[in-house]
């Protein structure tokens, strides 16, 4: 009863308080409004609200309602197997001294089934283990089991791959091996020569068969083996083979530009209808298929010019009548131009020879070979494998001797390969030729900015 009767006596206090309040506003309202703006001022206020009076707390009358909730059916909550599924997708390549469990591993699988699958498996066992360099995907479920495994691979040089697909069924493991046609997509490149080309296009993640090619199109204006410079460039379009969207390999060069020393060199490969197969042309229209390669390695050093000089074994000063070039043992060694084997044999001196009869009374000439891979009286085309570099009759290491005559006369190699004429295209393949050309000029544009782009 106390605090009652303090709150009553508190309240009472406020109303009287309130009524003497309102009593001095209406008998002096300038002073108040004049007290108000002084306030205001002086706390840097703009404004101000007047709050709503609202009734006492204990007068706003109370209602309790209640109501019966029925719980939520546990028929509603999904059982642990009707639950969503899902699948992991992982991928690595196979390498050489993988096993079943590593390789398994290694792409997130834990399967004992599967790892005794592939083991057993004749197919799963040869197309994965001791195989390097295999494109291998896996979908494994929310437990880490196997679900399906599928590895390709390109087993020749042909348009199709291979591909191993293991798929569970149940509660067992089936393999099949199917054949598929290549998919081949467009690729842009471009590089700049900073010690070799090889080096070059491995800092550019160009592939080694794009290198090789590219000597092998150039290879009639360019020395790629003592003539290429620091600071050379090239770009390039070539084919990219794929399996199912995964790079296989890398197909045909399409087109490349190649600057050495300062000059551009432009390539296009183009098929006539009426040709048999197509070839690479200058921008022009000029065939890049010259009459001899400038070389009968790919990639070597010169050690020895033509000319003068001293003798490594006799000692004296004689007459090189060709060029040497460093190589290991082994090395394939290629014609430089169609003809016919004359001579492959043992020849003194010589070691090892094959020499090779051409038109015109030209004849090239391979000695120190290791091995042999023609025989006398076999028609040869350009670019095709005679036989391997090595070190036998007079030599002091593995090496080829390369020598190039006219009528019997000894010439420089290099001089005559550049000077060989070039086939001009036809004039009833100039007008699909030339449409072709303009669409060849935008993309090697846009191949030159790839390494622009990466080099800022």
């Amino acid at each position: 009863m106390t605090g009652h009767v303090f709150l009553s006596q508190v309240s009472a206090f406020a109303q009287v308080g309130w009524q003497v309040c309102q009593g001095f506003v209406q008998r002096h309202p300038r002073r108040v409004t004049a007290a108000v703006a002084a306030v205001l001022l002086g706390t840097g206020a703009t404004a101000f609200a007047v709050a709503t009076l609202v009734p006492d707390a204990s007068q706003v009358p109370v209602k309790m309602i209640t109501e019966q909730v029925a719980p939520a059916s546990t028929s509603a909550v999904p059982a642990p197997e009707a639950l969503p599924t899902y699948l992991l997708y992982r991928s690595d390549t196979t390498r050489s001294n993988d096993s079943a469990d590593s390789l398994l591993r290694r792409l997130g699988v834990i399967d004992a089934a599967a790892v005794q699958f592939i083991k057993s498996d004749t197919s799963a066992r040869s197309a994965l283990l001791s195989r390097a360099g295999r494109a291998v995907t896996v979908e494994v479920n929310a437990t880490q089991a196997l679900v399906k495994l599928t590895a390709r691979w390109t087993p020749d040089d042909s348009n199709n791959f291979q591909r191993l697909v293991i798929e569970r069924q149940g509660n067992a493991l089936f393999s099949r091996i199917e054949t598929a046609p290549l998919a081949a997509s467009t690729r842009l490149a471009s590089a700049v020569i900073k010690s070799s080309l090889f080096a070059s296009t491995d800092e550019a993640r160009i592939p080694d068969a794009v290198a090789v090619q590219l000597a092998e199109i150039f290879s009639g204006d360019i020395d790629f083996i003592r003539a290429l410079r620091k600071g050379d460039r090239f770009s390039v379009v070539y084919e990219s083979l794929e399996a199912d969207g995964e790079p296989m390999r890398a197909g045909r060069v399409l087109s490349a530009d190649f600057v050495n020393n300062g000059k551009m060199f432009s390539a296009v490969w183009f098929q006539e209808k009426s040709a048999a197969k197509g070839q690479y042309y200058t921008l022009d229209g000029n065939s890049l298929r010259k009459a001899f390669l400038a070389s009968p390695l790919e990639f070597s050093r010169m050690t020895s010019g033509f000319g003068g000089r001293m003798h490594p074994i006799a000692k004296q000063f004689r007459m090189h009548t060709g060029v040497d070039y460093a190589a290991p043992t082994g090395t394939p060694i290629r014609s430089v131009g169609d003809g016919v084997v004359d001579f492959a044999g043992v020849q003194r001196g010589y070691g090892n020879v094959v020499e090779v009869k051409h038109r015109d009374g030209k004849s090239t000439l391979y000695a120190h070979m290791h091995t042999i891979a023609v025989r006398k009286g076999q028609s040869i085309s350009q670019g095709q494998n005679i036989g391997t570099v090595g070190s036998t009759g007079w030599s002091t290491g593995p090496h080829l001797h390369f020598e190039f005559r006219v009528n019997g006369v000894h010439h420089d190699p290099m001089t005559l390969a550049k000077q060989s004429e070039s086939v001009p295209l036809s004039a009833a393949a100039r007008p699909e030729f030339d449409r072709m050309v303009g669409d060849v000029r935008r993309k090697l544009a846009a191949a030159a900015t790839v390494n622009l782009a990466s080099a800022q």
